[in-house]
């Protein structure tokens, strides 16, 4: 009686399918031209063209979307086709932590990182048997983990039949964890397991699953007995998804889809001659001023082009920028803005960041008894962006880290018996503070930083927030902070998707050339700026710009034709970088001693003009050593610098040589060369 019941009930459900299918062509006639055996069904469309199919879903999910599988199948489109659903109710979506058994056998959503995946590995579904005795075929389903033999043939012989053939997926374990901003106070991230297999772990679905994407998934809960050390099994159970369907909740600008409609809006925005102003507004629009730092962060969010060179040498074109300021400055809520509207943005804070966590590290991985690799912030935004904030108080050895990540853009690990390169493509946008709180204008940055030379050259952009009292400037800014509080913030001037979209397609479609003029712009600003006439008539001439900040200028040059969509870097594009470097140079760089920009006052301890008074002092030094003796009276050292160096001059040029153990003083009034 029971059996009559549902039967029908299983027709219906199987007509109801085929009803909707002959509804809604354009899903089967997508996965067709995509030549994929897999249709993408939408929820909510399913709801409301049968509500019967879709309760089924949900309390019953198995069986039913095996009967929807039918009838597409019966419709003889599609054979061995797979369903895949998305656009669940928010009815269904769970914390990993609020889990029950009431949910077994559900379908549910459920959201969170990826902390480990497996590798992927066959499994079988299905084996067929032959009996010897009288030659029927019997297949036998492959449920449990332990490899099942039929228990008997129709002809009654037990045991011993020939394996003819078995069924074999690929599969995939994947252990997903709750998303940080889930959790509330000092609650720990729960985990849980998830099973994927079929289609979803094909090579470009298996990009979607590294460690440390944010996913959603679609998925059936399942119990997995757990086997005792004695052979039984125990009567708890651990729980894990069979998984639906994988949706990334992050992509990068490259995976961005992009609709027709969306191009032509596109389009139509890149024709206006303003573009890069309104970009520039749109970017972090709760903060006033800053016109030149919010067109760099334009920049940078769209960069230059990556060339691989001939001999397979690769120039990154990801643009770097180091925002160091004064406290209260913004510079915090400018860094979180930009992780938030970069794809695969990450912020991360200095002191609470380790070289491990910022690049990558090997754990003990307890399932496959070896070690394993887990990535870092910076791998995790390959073709993203990583924000560090409060980058001076990083410990020295895990800033070493970020070395290869800026200029190789990649990290290479050696431990244990992992041996790995992983890809950071990534842009970095930084900010410190200075040593001593604010700044001092008349020394050089390095001297007021906490970070290394060789660090700090590795930025292409460098800016200096100074928070000078000024009453006009005061009053816009109380005018605005004011008024953002009263309006609860103000929008964007282009709307925060359409600027994702608009960087989105630059990136896809657009990979600019150097034209003739622009090259020549760039040049002569180069080889200009290298060869001013200088005012102080030494041997050793200040160094303005590298070849460092040349590239640099490059890639702000190419950003820049990438706003404006078009293939070629124009002169216009090459003035707008040209004016961003004189603005980052004499905000940095200038030398108030010499009246020339100086590179070295940005990288190195010492401004040129310091430098070449310190060699001065060593020169007469050594000088008066051949004839005085080694032990040297600090008057006579004045006497032979009267009319070049004032007292305060020789004396700090002193101190600065004692202080690299060039000299010492044996005793007061007095030096003497190690």
């Amino acid at each position: 009686m029971v059996k009559e019941i549902e039967k029908p009930k299983t027709e219906e459900l199987i007509i109801e399918a085929k009803n909707f299918f002959d509804y809604h062509k354009k899903e089967i006639g997508s996965s067709l031209r995509k030549g994929q055996s897999v249709i993408y069904l939408d929820f909510m469309q399913l709801t409301e063209f049968s509500n019967v199919l879709s309760d089924e879903i949900l309390l019953n999910p198995e069986e039913t979307i095996r009967l929807i599988e039918t009838a597409i199948e019966e419709s003889g489109l599609i054979s061995n086709v797979r369903v895949r659903l998305f656009n669940l109710p928010k009815t269904q979506e769970l914390k990993i932590r609020n889990i029950r058994s009431k949910h077994l056998n559900e379908m549910i959503v459920v959201e969170g990182i990826i902390r480990q995946a497996s590798d992927v590995r066959p499994q079988v579904v299905n084996a067929k048997f032959e009996c010897p005795s009288c030659g029927t075929v019997i297949s036998v389903l492959q449920i449990e983990k332990k490899f099942r033999e039929p228990s008997r043939c129709s002809c009654g012989r037990r045991g011993g039949f020939k394996l003819i053939s078995k069924e074999m997926v690929d599969t995939q374990r994947i252990v997903i964890e709750e998303a940080p901003e889930s959790l509330s106070g000092g609650e720990q991230p729960k985990r849980i397991n998830a099973f994927v297999k079929e289609d979803l772990v094909e090579p470009k679905m298996e990009e979607k699953t590294t460690p440390g994407s944010r996913i959603k998934i679609i998925g059936i809960l399942k119990e997995v007995p757990v086997p005792l050390s004695t052979g039984g099994l125990s009567t708890r159970f651990e729980l894990a998804l069979e998984v639906n369907n994988l949706i990334q909740l992050e992509e990068t600008f490259e995976e961005f889809d992009i609709s027709d409609d969306d191009e032509r809006e596109i389009l139509e925005l890149s024709q206006d001659p303003k573009i890069f102003n309104h970009l520039s507004k749109s970017i972090a629009p709760s903060i006033w001023g800053y016109e030149e730092i919010k067109k760099s962060l334009v920049l940078q969010l769209f960069g230059g082009v990556q060339k691989t060179l001939t001999d397979g040498q690769k120039n990154r074109g990801d643009i770097h920028l180091l925002l160091i300021g004064d406290p209260g400055v913004a510079k915090s809520a400018t860094l979180t803005f930009m992780s938030e509207i970069s794809p695969k943005g990450r912020y991360v804070v200095g002191k609470s960041t380790s070289g491990a966590g910022l690049t990558a590290t090997v754990v003990r991985d307890e399932y496959l008894r070896g070690w394993s690799l887990e990535a870092g912030a910076m791998v995790l935004a390959n073709k993203g962006l990583v924000c560090i904030d409060e980058l001076e108080k990083m410990d020295p050895q895990d800033r070493s880290a970020m070395h290869e990540a800026m200029e190789q853009q990649t990290i290479t690990i050696s431990k244990a018996n992992v041996q790995a390169r992983l890809r950071a493509e990534t842009s970095v946008l930084a900010a410190a503070n200075p040593k001593f709180g604010r700044f001092d204008p008349y020394q050089s940055i390095a001297q007021q930083i906490d970070l290394p030379p060789t660090l700090i050259n590795r930025f292409d952009v460098i800016f200096t927030l100074r928070d000078i009292p000024n009453k006009e400037k005061d009053q816009k800014i109380a005018t605005h902070v004011l008024q953002e509080h009263l309006n609860e913030g103000k929008d964007m001037l282009i709307p925060r998707e359409l600027f994702r979209k608009y960087v989105a397609y630059a990136k896809q479609k657009i990979f600019p050339k150097l034209s003739a003029e622009a090259v020549e712009e760039i040049k002569n600003f180069y080889v200009d700026l290298r060869n001013r006439p200088v005012a102080s008539e030494s041997a050793m001439r200040p160094i303005p710009i590298s070849a460092r900040q040349l590239q640099a200028l490059i890639r702000m040059a190419e950003a820049s034709a990438k706003i404006r969509l078009s293939q070629t870097v124009s002169i216009e594009d090459a003035r707008n970088a040209i004016e961003i470097m004189k603005y980052y140079l004499m905000q940095v760089g200038y030398d108030y001693e010499s009246k020339t920009i100086d590179i070295d006052r940005i990288g190195s301890k010492f401004s040129s003009s310091q430098r070449n008074k310190i060699f001065t002092v060593k020169d007469t030094i050594i000088h008066l050593e051949s004839r005085i003796g080694k032990l040297i009276p600090i008057e006579e050292i004045e006497k032979e610098l009267e009319n070049k160096l004032d007292k305060e001059e020789i004396e700090e040029a002193i101190n600065k040589l004692v202080i690299n153990s060039e000299i010492f003083k044996p005793r007061r009034g007095y030096v003497q060369r190690m």
